[in-house]
């Protein structure tokens, strides 16, 4: 009996996912941006803000849900919804998760300025 394999989704379609699943709960200022061109170490970054600790645990959560259903493995987490921020590491994908504050702080679109806009959910 053949065992069946699960196709991993390309990165580009764990990082829409991604963008999906932050929209569902509400984030705001979705950002996708292709590093291929840019970055060793990831293909994209999907940069969002939530208003609330609340609300950054509920997108952190449903993201972390949404791309385990798809069988897309949470490599690692950095931050907390308590700090303003928190980083979900998916390899190819990272999605950032900010406080406004925190992200208006950081500024993390302008460090990759030179990096391929994708989506922009405002």
């Amino acid at each position: 009996m053949r065992e069946v394999q699960e196709e991993i989704p390309e990165p580009i379609e764990i990082a829409h996912r991604a963008v999906q699943a932050a929209s569902d709960k509400l984030a705001t200022d979705i950002l996708m941006l292709d590093l291929r061109e840019r970055c060793s170490f990831a293909d994209y970054f999907v940069i969002c803000s939530g208003s609330s600790e609340r609300q950054i645990k509920a997108i952190q959560e449903e993201v972390d849900k949404a791309l385990t259903q798809d069988g897309v493995a949470l490599l690692r987490r950095e931050g907390s919804t308590e700090s303003g921020w928190v980083l979900l590491d998916f390899g190819e994908v990272i999605v950032h998760v900010f406080s406004p504050e925190l992200r208006d702080y950081y500024r993390i679109e302008r460090i990759w300025a030179e990096a391929t806009p994708v989506v922009r959910v405002q």
